[in-house]
C-alpha cells in the first residue's frame, strides 16, 4: 500500500531529533499497543545506537491483552530495551515512567546535578501528547484525534530531575513493508484523505476473517461468518444500513463505519499485528527489496550496453 503523505514539518522534525540525540541520555517511544511494530519509527532504530529505550505500548485498553503480553515479552529480548504497556486513561501507569527513566540512568537526576535528558518520540496519532500532560502535570502539548497536531520541538522540565525534549509525530517517506501500511491506516495514524477507505477496510477483513472470527460475528450479529473479506464488507454494511439506490451496498459507507469501529474498539480490543508475523515480512520487504535492485542492475546494463553498441556503429562507419 503506497503512502502519499509527509508534510514538511516531518522532514524538519527528523532533521531536529537528529541534533538533539548527541545531548540525550535515554529515549522513550510512544507506540500503539495495537501495532507496536508498525508504529515504530525506523529513524529511531537506525540514529539510536546504543542509548537506552524504553518503549511505551500506548493504548493498550483498546488492544487483545493476550497479544500485548506478547509484545511485552518480545521487546523485552532486545538490548538497553525497557516496555510497559498503559493506556493514558490511567495517570498513576503513566506516572511510573520517570522512575523507569531514572532506574535506567541511575548516575544522573534526583540528587545529582545533571538531569537525565529525556527524547520522547512517537508517530501521529499516538497519544504521545496527552501523555506529556500526564507527566507534566499540566497542559503543555496540544492533543487531538487527528494526526500530526504537534509540529514544533519543545523542553519539559519534569521536575523530578528529568526533562523532557518532545519532537513532532513523524512518519517515514517511505513505508517498505505493505502490511505495516495498512495497518497504519487501520489504526488511524495516517490521515484518511491520504488512504483509499475500501482498501484498507478490506484488508482489515481479512484480518478479522483469519484472526478474530467469533468477535465479528458477536459485534455485526451474523448468522454465519462470511467466506471472503468482500463478503464480510458487505454484511457489515447491510447490518449498519450502508445502503444505495437498488439495495447495493454503499462499500466506502461500510468501510468508513468499520475503521471507525475498529479505531474505538467498539469491535472489540483487537490488536493487528502479532510478533509471530514479524521474520516471514521482514524478509518479503527483503526480497522485494532485492529483485528491484536486480531490475535496476539490470536496466542499467542494458542502458550502458546500448550506448556501447551505438558508439561502436559510429566507430564502424
Amino acid at each position: 500500500m503506497a503512502i502519499n503523505w509527509y508534510p514538511g514539518h516531518m522532514h524538519k522534525a527528523q532533521k531536529q531529533i537528529r541534533e538533539i540525540l548527541p545531548t540525550v541520555d535515554i529515549i522513550i517511544e510512544v507506540l500503539d499497543a495495537r501495532l507496536p511494530y508498525s508504529s515504530e519509527n525506523p529513524l529511531i532504530a537506525e540514529i539510536r545506537g546504543d542509548k537506552p529505550v524504553i518503549k511505551v505500548l500506548n493504548k493498550a485498553d483498546l488492544a487483545d491483552p493476550l497479544v500485548t503480553e506478547q509484545w511485552l515479552a518480545y521487546f523485552a529480548n532486545q538490548t538497553s530495551t525497557n516496555t510497559l504497556a498503559i493506556t493514558t486513561k490511567d495517570i498513576n501507569a503513566c506516572k511510573q515512567i520517570p522512575a523507569l527513566v531514572r532506574e535506567m540512568i541511575p548516575n544522573k537526576g534526583h540528587m545529582a546535578t545533571k538531569p537525565i535528558n529525556t527524547m520522547i518520540a512517537g508517530i501521529p496519532n499516538v497519544g504521545k501528547s496527552t501523555l506529556i500532560n500526564i507527566l507534566a502535570e499540566r497542559q503543555i502539548a496540544r492533543t487531538g484525534n487527528e494526526p500530526a497536531v504537534t509540529k514544533a520541538q519543545q523542553r519539559i522540565n519534569l521536575r523530578d530531575g528529568v526533562v523532557l525534549y518532545d519532537t513532532p509525530g513523524i512518519l517515514w517517506p517511505k513505508i517498505s513493508n505493505p502490511n505495516s501500511g495498512y495497518r497504519l491506516a487501520m489504526s488511524g495514524a495516517i490521515k484518511d484523505t491520504a488512504i483509499e477507505y475500501e482498501d484498507v477496510a478490506l484488508y482489515a477483513c481479512e484480518y478479522l476473517l483469519k484472526e478474530y472470527p467469533e468477535t465479528v460475528i458477536a459485534r455485526y450479529q451474523l448468522d454465519h461468518l462470511p467466506a471472503t473479506d468482500i463478503e464480510l464488507l458487505e454484511a457489515i454494511g447491510a447490518k449498519r444500513g450502508a445502503k444505495q439506490s437498488g439495495g447495493r451496498i454503499n462499500l466506502h459507507k461500510a468501510s468508513e463505519v468499520l475503521l471507525h469501529e475498529l479505531r474505538s474498539a467498539t469491535v472489540g480490543r483487537i490488536t493487528i499485528e502479532k510478533p509471530a508475523y514479524i521474520a516471514d515480512e521482514e524478509a518479503a520487504v527483503a526480497a522485494e527489496v532485492q529483485r528491484k535492485a536486480e531490475l535496476k542492475a539490470a536496466r542499467l546494463e542494458k542502458a550502458n550496453r546500448g550506448r556501447r553498441d551505438a558508439k561502436q556503429a559510429k566507430k564502424k562507419r
